[in-house]
């Protein structure tokens, strides 16, 4: 089936309530139908290694030869220990609940190696908001889901899921998966009748959910737990990180966000966007949110509500300053897309104020995402690897913001 590469960032409000179990499947790219008009940039080149050395023989000294052995003398066989098993991507279908935006079967991904060590990781792939948007062959997001292995595409699958690479601080960690089909940033719970025959199964937030029951079925006693996401995939992943505080007992919570922080909360356009999602329909029955209308239920809620219902929840967030696929999706839905650098310092601000702390990376550039990517073991910013800084904040240690000086 064809992918469209685009991990576009998605501005809806997201929810959360009662989790769809039962079993799933997982794989699918950050990346959904690019729209033309889009400018994107290409991930950078992954980082090379140095080869290894071999020694150089000696010739000055002649060889020494072993005395033979005699009859009463035994040698040792060599021995061999088996390899680890390198554990591999399992496909899990969905429940008959789970539906993509176009009807298709969802699936989800599970691999499994240390069960103390979880990510929970959240594909991004577009929005869609009309008739046009929406279209099944050419929309601005992924309908369906893409049956192959997660890392089978080495452009779009380095970063965090390069398990090869020893500098990977979460190569040990076993994985959920959950692709992006559904077009409302894994948030939906509605079915949205657009015109012009044009009907879409926003089912994102049952498909997601599906995956968490898993994850909590499979890896339940888990003591660390990374609730991370990519464009459309980060902007649900910190209320996703509030299901998980509730899921997994007293595990430590990490939540990083990628390639959404420009997004701010418009009253207006999160009443509209929870209309056509039903977002609001799966509000979490949080104290929390007691009072909180769908005009209320937007981008930077979803941390603040989160972070105030489950405070044990540590969230870090991950931009590039001039992001290419942020400005165009803000623009089309109708923020101010003049300065998403600003918009990016002002929404942290506004986090921060209400009383949940976001740990922040802001690197120049237009490009979009990085957790996918193996420039995540290269680039650095003001003097700051972001390896280390990732490093650093997955291991529960406090890491001071970075943010570019020239961002251009």
């Amino acid at each position: 089936m064809t992918r469209r590469r685009l991990l576009a960032a998605l501005t809806v409000v997201a929810v959360l309530a009662t989790a769809c179990g039962g079993d799933d499947g997982d794989a699918d790219r950050d990346d959904a139908a690019a729209p033309t008009t889009a400018p994107i940039t290409t991930a950078a080149a992954p980082a090379t290694t140095s080869p290894p050395t071999t020694a150089t023989p000696t010739t000055d000294a002649p060889p020494t030869t072993a005395a033979p052995t005699t009859a009463s003398a035994t040698t040792a066989p060599p021995t061999t220990e088996a390899p680890e098993p390198v554990p591999e991507w399992e496909i899990v279908p969905g429940t008959e609940d789970c539906v993509c935006a176009d009807g298709s079967d969802y699936i989800f991904w599970v691999r499994e190696a240390d069960p103390a060590k979880v990510v929970f990781y959240l594909e991004g792939g577009g929005a869609c908001w009309s008739a046009e948007s929406c279209s099944f062959t050419d929309g601005t997001y992924d309908p369906d889901v893409d049956p192959n292995d997660p890392r089978e595409d080495p452009n779009n699958f380095g970063g965090i899921f390069n398990f090869d690479n020893p500098l990977n601080p979460l190569r040990d960690h076993s994985f959920v998966f959950v692709p992006y089909c559904s077009g409302d940033g894994h948030l939906g719970n509605a079915v949205t009748d657009y015109g012009d025959g044009m009907v879409v199964r926003h089912n994102g937030f049952v498909n997601a959910n599906t995956a968490l029951a898993e994850a909590v079925d499979r890896f339940g006693g888990a003591t660390e737990v990374v609730v991370a996401g990519t464009s459309a995939g980060s902007a649900a992943a910190p209320l996703y990180g509030g299901l998980a505080a509730d899921a997994f007992g007293d595990a430590s919570i990490a939540v990083l966000a990628d390639a959404s922080g420009a997004y701010p909360s418009v009253p207006g356009i999160n009443a509209a966007f929870n209309a056509l999602y039903g977002a609001d329909t799966v509000l979490p029955d949080w104290p929390v949110n007691e009072g909180l209308t769908a005009e209320d239920w937007g981008p930077q809620a979803l941390f603040i509500q989160a972070g105030l219902h489950a405070p044990r929840i540590r969230f870090g967030r991950y931009d590039n300053a001039f992001d290419s696929t942020q400005e165009f999706y803000a623009a089309l839905v109708g923020y101010d897309a003049s300065r998403i650098d600003e918009l990016m310092a002002l929404n942290e601000a506004n986090i921060e104020a209400a009383g949940v702390n976001q740990a922040s990376y802001t690197a120049p550039g237009q490009r979009h995402g990085i957790l996918y990517s193996d420039s995540m073991y290269y680039l650095e910013v003001e003097g700051v690897a972001f390896l280390d800084w990732l490093t650093r904040f997955l291991q529960g240690e406090e890491v001071d913001d970075v943010t570019c000086v020239d961002c251009s």
